[in-house]
This record gives C-alpha cells, sequence and structure tokens, in this order.
C-alpha cells in the first residue's frame, strides 16, 4: 500500500488519501458582504430591502431545501447593497442573493 503524509494542527499522520480527497477544493476564508444559499432551493420570503440597514441576528431570507423551510440570518452588519433573487424563485447551490456595503 501507498501511504502518504497528511498533517492536521501540526501532527503528522502516515495514511491513505482517496482521490476524491486529493482533488478536494481547499478552505477558502468566508466573504461576510455576500450572501450565499449553502444549497439549492427554493426562496419563499424576503425581509430586506436595497439600502436597509441590518445588524447580527436580523432575518434577511426564508427557503425550502429537501423538505425544509429555513431561515438565513445576517451574519454581520451593513448596508444592503443588492438583492439578486425574488420570491418563488428556485436558486442554485453556492448562488449570492444579496450582497453588502
Amino acid at each position: 500500500m501507498n501511504y502518504e503524509l497528511l498533517t492536521i494542527g501540526g501532527t503528522d499522520y502516515k495514511t491513505t488519501l482517496t482521490e476524491k480527497f486529493k482533488n478536494r477544493r481547499p478552505w477558502q476564508k468566508p466573504v461576510y458582504n455576500r450572501v450565499v444559499l449553502q444549497m439549492p432551493g427554493k426562496i419563499t420570503k424576503i425581509f430586506i430591502t436595497p439600502g436597509q440597514q441590518i445588524k447580527p441576528g436580523d432575518r434577511l431570507f426564508v427557503y425550502e431545501a429537501m423538505k425544509m423551510r429555513n431561515v438565513i440570518y445576517a451574519q454581520t452588519s451593513g448596508t444592503i447593497k443588492t438583492i439578486n433573487v425574488s420570491e418563488g424563485e428556485d436558486v442554485g447551490k453556492n448562488f449570492v442573493l444579496a450582497e453588502m456595503e
């Protein structure tokens, strides 16, 4: 068996790695001035308007995915710059719902 070296938190491990693991997308720091949908779904309610001031914890959107209703809350404060979706619209994974300043 071909073992490879994997370093996690400063500790080295000798292991086998799958092709899927080797070809994975590297982690990227989140961009907090954009609201991105993490899974495909249908937008059922929009609580914000362009120019509106928001703060952490404010409700932004409600969407339905996999027969579940989910609420998206603000992670940071700012002003809504654009909203790229409308109620009733089906959107895909990684779709940018709104942008903030």
